[in-house]
């Protein structure tokens, strides 16, 4: 965790926020004391954790054996009732 006070951290905020977008976390400080901390939103999710959850995805939908998607059946489905 990186810590920086908050005089410089105003100047450079944009350089924070690319740190924090990254993974990392900042520790702000007034006069020496911790008075905030960046944290990215969500974790960060690997390219392969992504392509396994969508595998398991595809394999599920195999085995329902639902079939292709009918964009046009769902669209009639959306419209139903709005005027």
């Amino acid at each position: 965790m990186r810590t920086i006070g908050a005089f410089e951290a105003k100047n450079r905020l944009g350089q924070l926020l690319d740190l924090v977008e990254q993974g990392e976390e900042v520790m702000i400080t007034r006069r020496g004391k911790e008075v905030a901390r960046l944290v990215p939103t969500q974790a960060t999710v690997s390219r392969a954790d992504a392509r396994a959850a969508l595998q398991r995805i595809r394999t599920r939908a195999e085995h329902r054996r639902l079939g292709r998607f009918n964009w046009a059946e769902w669209k009639v489905y959306r419209e139903e009732g709005r005027p």
